[in-house]
């Protein structure tokens, strides 16, 4: 069986066509094809509050290639999602239509709280009966959610992400609310609370800490002094000495702040990186559709 995923987001733009094994108890995503495109949609809709012509044209011409690769994957399903820039865009929904009409690709507006699940899908999978923050910071939006023994007990979507803050379209009451928020629910006095990140950004200020141990987790304390390195050197250094890419030397510091705040609002500690995104909330999820009696359990390859 394979699967694609369509992630549309307020930064980047991304395809994964997905093989799905199948083997005992058992399910690993072997990764086909995985395409990412900076198309920064957030930057017109936070801006002016809608999708410019320009990047409606380079927006259609984006999904033309992912319908070819679709197509010429032959694959057994797929699913499209926008999120926050999309959500938000006066011509969101016009725009989605015409993809619709013209290239008879089907895309989904999501909400945040939809958004979340998804990802909640794989997140779970691999946590213990312990007490977690999941953090996921996106362009336009952070979601959070709150474990404790295996089960989400709180959840809230902020107007806080990192092309948003860059744009300087996040606003002091919305950081406010957001902190106020993690305290009342996250933080239980003599508990231990662990973070989990997912997104982009903390994919890469993972990588950039220099970590030692196999284990895909950082301290506060790491992840502290390696915000404070990359905002000691220019935006020329981080593409040219870090090498990072356009679109996400300018990002990773708003990101990293987000992620910081929530986590001492939390008092956790530590936070866990799994590598895992919304792309592969989607392909959980289509499997789920394709297969609603398995039990199988998620492994990500």
């Amino acid at each position: 069986m394979k699967l694609a995923a369509i992630d549309i987001g307020s930064n980047a733009v991304r395809l994964q066509i997905t093989k799905v094994i199948e083997y005992e108890t058992v399910i690993t995503f072997k990764k086909l094809e995985y395409v990412r495109f900076p198309l920064r949609l957030g930057h017109d809709v936070f801006s002016e509050g809608r999708i410019s012509e320009f990047n409606e044209e380079r927006f259609f011409k984006l999904m033309t290639a992912y319908k070819n690769l679709i197509d010429l994957y032959e694959v057994n399903g797929y699913f499209g999602c926008a999120t926050s820039a999309m959500r938000e865009s006066e011509n969101g929904r016009e725009i989605v239509d015409k993809v619709k009409e013209k290239l008879d690709l089907d895309i989904e507006i999501i909400s945040g709280e939809q958004e979340a699940e998804m990802i909640n899908k794989v997140i779970l999978q691999g946590l213990d009966d312990g007490h977690y923050i999941h953090i996921d910071v996106g362009g336009g939006s952070t979601e959070l959610n709150i474990y404790e023994k295996h089960e989400k007990v709180f959840a809230h979507s902020f107007k806080i992400g990192s092309v948003r803050t860059l744009e300087g379209r996040d606003t002091p009451e919305a950081w406010e609310e957001m902190r106020r928020w993690v305290s009342q629910h996250a933080f239980k006095k003599g508990e231990k609370i662990t973070a989990v990140g997912t997104g982009g950004n903390i994919n890469k200020l993972f990588e950039l800490s220099n970590p030692e141990k196999k284990t895909r987790k950082m301290s506060l304390n790491t992840l502290m002094r390696t915000q404070d390195v990359l905002k000691n050197l220019s935006l020329d250094d981080r593409l040219n000495k870090l090498q990072l890419n356009p679109d996400r030397a300018d990002v990773i510091i708003p990101a990293s702040d987000i992620y910081v705040a929530v986590m001492q609002a939390a008092k956790a500690k530590s936070i866990i990186v799994p590598d895992v995104g919304l792309k592969d909330g989607i392909n959980y999820h289509l499997y789920q559709t394709h297969h609603p009696e398995s039990d199988k359990v998620f492994v990500r390859n």
